[in-house]
């Protein structure tokens, strides 16, 4: 295995972490390069089940892990989410954030909020952890970065500009209480402390590991249909899950990059709001959501659930040259007598093949399905294709030919273990 992009393939929560855990044992380093703490890993390996919204998922292995820096970086939330993982005996030797990550601020929070709350049902469906209005300062340069956060003369004056222009925002557009300075400056300062051994100019260390021959894995967040220029605008995030993005998030070239691998459900799942055509509606739906635990890691919503979308995948394919797929919760099907897959859309009275770019068009679009026969047999100890029932192997062959991109990895389980290896590069 060579220097690897790991992405997903649909809307996000699509096992990511599970596969890069696994992909870890075959890698020296873990890189993340987008989003910040609206994303979220649940990984069980050990016998205990690791939740990562910040944290590359290398640290449980301790292998070398960095925050890039196309991250946002919400400075409290990472010592806690650092805490609670050393309490299940997570070392922190060898993690790194980069100089250039971008901090979340508590104005950012507040501000995501209420702009939420202002645009009432016609709202994002963010996480409010901040996300959207830290890229936007990003963009407006006028954020803080996290070596403007360890350097406490510098952080005072950015955040004494930047808090009296905001202050502004929030009691005159929105008629909120404004923030206090001090409480600001003290709660940072003390995470700024905790936060300085690990920073590093990051794009230096990459680029070493790779003249080293290093293997580097670059973990996904999110989902390609959340990507703010390819995903489902508006209702998308505010950076770039796809593989495009792992060059400017961590200050490395498209050169160093071999491989990039999309992770798929076996179904297709949403949280928030926007089109989803394939969404389910009936016991089907639900028959999914609760066998198939869909929860979200970071807000604990229900997920929204539906059959396989392989326009999805093929668009997954194409914007992220995806050269193979892991196709992951197949045990989730275990079950359903019969099992649709979308081959195509049905707009005005015509197929369409290709994922359109404008939301009023993909709202009306109406999945055309194709109809599998579903299996009953535990597949959950499977160790082999060979060994999974017959229209399980005939579900898996099908969509491989539908999305014309190889399946590489099938999981049919939460652990390690539960993973059926079908090509040679991951093995």
């Amino acid at each position: 295995m060579g220097n690897l992009v790991v992405v997903g393939a649909q809307w996000g929560d699509e096992g990511k972490g599970k596969i890069t855990d696994y992909l870890t044992d075959r890698c020296d380093v873990v890189v993340r390069t987008s989003g910040g703490n609206n994303a979220g890993h649940t990984v069980i390996a050990n016998g205990k089940t690791y939740k990562l919204h910040v944290i590359p998922s290398g640290v449980i292995q301790n292998k070398p892990s960095v925050i890039g820096s196309g991250m946002v970086l919400d400075p409290v939330w990472f010592v806690e989410e650092m805490n609670t993982l050393k309490e299940q005996g997570v070392k922190f030797d060898n993690l790194m954030i980069d100089k250039r990550a971008h901090i979340i601020m508590p104005y950012h929070k507040m501000l995501d909020e209420l702009s939420e709350k202002a645009l009432g049902k016609k709202d994002i469906g963010t996480t409010k952890r901040g996300i959207g209005p830290c890229y936007t300062d990003k963009i407006k340069r006028s954020g803080i970065r996290v070596c403007d956060l360890i350097n406490e003369s510098l952080f005072k004056e950015k955040l004494e500009s930047n808090l009296k222009a905001v202050n502004k925002e929030i009691s005159e557009i929105y008629g909120e209480k404004p923030l206090d300075f001090d409480e600001i400056y003290d709660e940072y300062i003390k995470c700024a402390n905790i936060i300085k051994p690990f920073v590093k100019d990051c794009s230096v260390v990459i680029y070493d590991y790779i003249k080293q021959n290093k293997k580097i894995l670059f973990e996904g967040a999110q989902g390609t249909l959340l990507d703010i220029d390819f995903g489902t605008y508006p209702y998308v995030t505010s950076s770039h899950p796809t593989s495009a993005g792992v060059c400017p998030g961590c200050g490395i070239g498209p050169a160093y990059i071999d491989d990039c691998l999309g992770i798929a459900k076996a179904y297709t799942t949403r949280v928030g709001k926007g089109p989803f055509p394939t969404e389910l509606f009936d016991k089907d739906g639900d028959f999914l959501r609760e066998k198939g635990f869909e929860y979200g890691t970071t807000t604990g919503r229900p997920r929204r659930c539906g059959w396989l979308d392989t326009v999805i995948l093929k668009y997954a394919v194409r914007v992220n040259s995806l050269s193979s797929i892991a196709f992951t919760k197949l045990d989730t099907l275990t079950g359903l007598e019969k099992i649709k897959v979308c081959i195509g859309y049905k707009l005005d009275g015509e197929v369409i093949y290709d994922f359109p770019p404008e939301l009023d068009v993909l709202e009306k679009c109406e999945p055309v399905y194709e109809i599998l026969d579903g299996w009953t047999e535990d597949i959950t100890n499977a160790k082999s294709l060979d060994e999974l029932p017959e229209n399980a192997k005939k579900y898996v062959k099908r969509i491989e030919e539908l999305i014309e991109c190889k399946i590489g990895i099938v999981s049919i389980g939460p652990k390690r273990e539960q993973t059926i290896i079908l090509d040679e590069y991951f093995k």
